[in-house]
């Protein structure tokens, strides 16, 4: 079951009815505003899975699932309102798709001993759960990213890309900043040169940014982009003949959005994974038969298998196992936030598990525990055929460089520790 509600909506629901579902994932989606074509097929993945689940299995533990809908049009102060109009709706994790909204939930969600899940995105040092008690942000984060392109181009390169020059075009915002201290680590660690190229929200003018790429003539261009800044980056790419199989975006910069209106010029482009693509996975063939053709889907079924649907669809299904995982852990059906949480952190993700649930190979097999709320931090490479209009995921998802993002999350995390005078919390 699925409600599409605004702040006053979910408000007037509340008072009406105290007890709105047994297992409540809300979902903060953005389906208007500059970036509502990466949110609504997130949303619609995420609201789809949960359907499936009841539909087909009768919820999760036989209890049924509901996912109440605030929009937050990617603006943070909108989605910490959503947050607070939601929160006694009885909500067991929320999932805000937002950098922003994000750091500015992680203290407030805390407080309120409910769990946060920021799936490839938000604050990266918060996979120290030593410190980020109710933040989780498996199966890989930010940094992970910046190092599995690091790693990706020096596999290009025979190992050793000294004196190559690599640009970082990012969306001037906490997102788009979060990789630059990793990737200058690494640079001074392979030794190549390093040029940070900022661009404001929403990014539709770039001319300068790529006068400047095409004067400097970097070797190979990283992407964090998100929303139409994608698309206007491809193009101007194109533009100056640039070489698409040297621009590598991180995976908000890698959707269909981002490359169909650059028709052919954007043949090649790669963008960097933790999950896959395509629909060619047993679970989108009962997505179809239980939501679908039963007119229960949340959009008009025709996102389906696109690279932002299969990202909410995999998000859903990681709350739904770290609930599963509540369940048994604590011996009831109906969990608590709190009990939620255990269940996150004592996650575990199998091949095995995954083939069960009709994803097979869908993404990289990781658990988690009190110290590690990030996963194991593997990436994939895609890269984008203009020809099938589809992505294609050319490399396994291979590990990234800990011994640089492993002491960068410790430095951040103990700073935020001591600022907030938050004590450890394993052991």
């Amino acid at each position: 079951m699925k409600y599409k509600l605004g702040t006053l909506a979910v408000a007037g629901l509340m008072a009406a009815s105290p007890v709105m579902a047994d297992l409540v994932f809300p979902s903060l989606s953005y389906r208007t505003g500059p970036y509502a074509a990466g949110g609504i097929p997130f949303a619609d993945g995420y609201a789809d899975y949960f359907t499936l689940l009841n539909e087909r299995d009768g919820g999760i533990g036989g209890v049924m699932t509901q996912v109440p809908e605030c929009e937050t049009a990617y603006n943070t102060e909108k989605g910490v309102e959503c947050y607070e109009s939601l929160k006694d709706s009885g909500g067991i994790v929320y999932q805000p798709l937002s950098t922003g909204i994000t750091y500015q939930l992680i203290p407030k969600m805390t407080a309120d001993d409910i769990p946060l899940h920021t799936m490839g995105y938000g604050r990266t040092s918060a996979a120290n759960g030593e410190v980020f008690s109710h933040v989780f942000n498996y199966p890989a984060n930010y940094w992970n990213g910046a190092s599995g392109a690091v790693n990706y181009i020096l596999a290009q390169n025979d190992g050793d890309i000294s004196g190559k020059k690599i640009a970082l075009v990012y969306h001037n915002s906490a997102y788009g900043k979060e990789p630059i201290r990793t990737l200058q680590e690494l640079s001074e660690k392979h030794g190549f040169e390093l040029a940070e190229v900022p661009v404001d929200h929403p990014g539709q003018e770039q001319k300068s940014q790529w006068l400047q790429i095409r004067r400097d003539k970097p070797d190979y261009v990283i992407m964090y982009g998100w929303g139409v800044m994608n698309q206007v980056a491809i193009q101007e790419a194109a533009n100056i003949r640039f070489p698409m199989e040297n621009f590598i975006g991180i995976w908000w910069s890698g959707s269909e959005n981002d490359v169909l209106a650059a028709g052919k010029a954007a043949d090649g482009y790669k963008a960097l994974t933790f999950h896959g693509v395509g629909d060619d996975f047993p679970v989108f063939d009962d997505i179809q038969k239980y939501v679908v053709e039963t007119g229960k889907a949340a959009g008009a079924g025709d996102q389906i298998g696109s690279v932002l649907y299969n990202r909410g669809l995999y998000a859903a299904m990681l709350a739904a196992e770290a609930a599963k995982t509540a369940q048994e852990i604590h011996g009831t059906k109906d969990i608590t936030p709190t009990m939620m949480r255990d269940g996150m952190e004592a996650l575990e993700i199998t091949e095995e598990k995954m083939a069960a649930l009709g994803l097979p190979g869908f993404g990289p097999s990781f658990k988690v525990s009190c110290e590690n709320h990030g996963g194991t931090g593997l990436v994939g490479v895609t890269q984008w055929d203009a020809e099938a209009e589809e992505w294609k995921l050319i490399s396994d998802f291979a590990e990234t460089d800990m011994e640089v993002i492993q002491p960068l999350i410790d430095e951040d995390s103990q700073a935020y520790a001591s600022e907030n005078n938050i004590e450890k919390n394993c052991g």
